[in-house]
């Protein structure tokens, strides 16, 4: 006789079905988790993600292949970057999050560097928790984690996730670094990409609480700070500088949207029996699958997830106002189609007291007055052309004395 499933056993055979026969579970990385924070409202990102899919390889197969990712250009100078900013053992690099973070503590003239290197993500992931105990419990002095190996519980799973570094300060505490190769430019720089760069700061933020926890820390707040560091070119050099960036707000949303994923059984439990989003599907069987979970398609998406495309061309062709961006979608309250928008505003549909209803009337009604006017003003201009044309030819049909 059979042994019952738990219900995480029977979760990861049920993701397992909806990956397809014999395909692999692709890793979730920060990049991934942060998107996810990005659009939380996304039930159809929250499964794929989920089950391991590739999201790639499956927009490919709906013939909406994805353009998403990383040149090999800016990589190459991201990582001559980041090599610049970690020479002579991390000495800028500290003198930063010095600078930045930690005023109060000694400048640091130099830095432990402890060996991370393991077999595997897990031996990895151990080494750094090792490496963090140490210096944790050595006060004092400052010691750099080179691409530590951090491990997050994603909906029963671990998630590996590989950090620039991480300081630890001489009083004990853990500091994120995230170093990118976009500039700042009189000391800011791109709001969309310092966003991008917060909420996958605050991934590797969760996963050092998580460690903070198993190591004793009955409250890991005090131990991970929640104020990172984000070091970047200054202008248009090679020169790092740095800012202090709060990610306590996406931090929150992260956690949040990693709980619902705990919870994605909900999610599969309304999918139609036998749904599978493997791409070797035809594409219509596929396609049908896909539209089975409900998306939330926002402009912002073709910066953050494989599916943008397709995601967009089904928005745009069911007249969905999301494909018009979040700001709007959130003016216009329970209108979800353009068609129903228009109705609304044309006085065709929807109930007067609803001050979304309300606002596109009197918009409608205050262009209708503008281009009227501006009609009028046209025909009065015509009509002075008309009058200056009779003039002219009045002139020129007058006999010669």
């Amino acid at each position: 006789m059979p042994l019952p499933r738990t219900r995480g056993t029977a979760l990861r055979h049920r993701l397992a079905e909806l990956r397809g026969p014999d395909i692999a579970a692709k890793a979730l990385d920060a990049r991934a988790l942060a998107a996810l924070a990005a659009n939380p409202g996304c039930k159809r990102r929250a499964i794929l993600d989920g089950a391991g899919v590739n999201k790639a390889a499956l927009a490919s197969a709906l013939g909406s292949p994805s353009v998403f990712g990383q040149s090999q250009f800016a990589f190459t100078r991201g990582n001559a970057f980041e090599a610049k900013v970690k020479a002579d053992g991390g000495a800028e690099l500290l003198r930063l999050v010095h600078e930045k973070l930690d005023r109060s503590a000694e400048p640091p003239a130099h830095a432990r560097v402890p060996e991370l290197t393991a077999t595997g993500p897990e031996g990895r992931t151990a080494r750094t928790a090792l490496a963090l105990r140490e210096a944790t419990e050595t006060r004092g002095e400052w010691t750099l984690l080179d691409h530590p190996m951090l491990a997050l519980d994603v909906a029963g799973s671990p998630a590996f996730l590989e950090p620039d570094a991480v300081v630890v300060h001489p009083d004990g505490s853990w500091t994120v670094v995230e170093i990118k190769s976009f500039p700042m430019l009189d000391g800011s720089a791109d709001p969309a990409k310092v966003g991008a760069a917060a909420r996958q700061a605050a991934v590797y933020v969760l996963a050092l609480e998580q460690i903070a926890a198993r190591l004793g820390d009955s409250d890991p707040a005090p131990r991970v700070r929640h104020r990172v560091l984000l070091v970047c070119p200054k202008d248009f050099s090679n020169l790092p500088t740095a800012s202090a960036v709060d990610v306590r707000k996406q931090r929150a949303v992260t956690a949040r949207q990693l709980a619902r994923l705990t919870r994605i059984e909900d999610i599969a439990d309304t999918l139609p029996a036998g749904t599978c989003f493997s791409p070797e599907l035809p594409a219509a069987d596929l396609t049908a699958a896909v539209e089975a979970v409900p998306a939330t398609y926002a402009p912002e998406c073709l910066s953050a997830c494989e599916l943008a495309f397709h995601c967009r061309a089904r928005a745009r062709a069911s007249g969905a106002v999301t494909s018009l961006g979040r700001s709007v979608r959130a003016e216009l309250g329970g209108l979800t189609t353009v068609e129903g928008v228009l109705s609304a505003a044309r006085g065709e549909s929807g109930d007067p007291d609803d001050p979304a209803v309300a606002a596109l009337r009197r918009a409608a009604r205050l262009r209708a007055e503008a281009l009227g006017r501006e009609a009028e003003t046209l025909g009065n201009e015509a009509e002075a052309l008309g009058h200056e044309a009779e003039a002219l030819g009045t002139e020129a049909v007058a006999p010669c004395h």
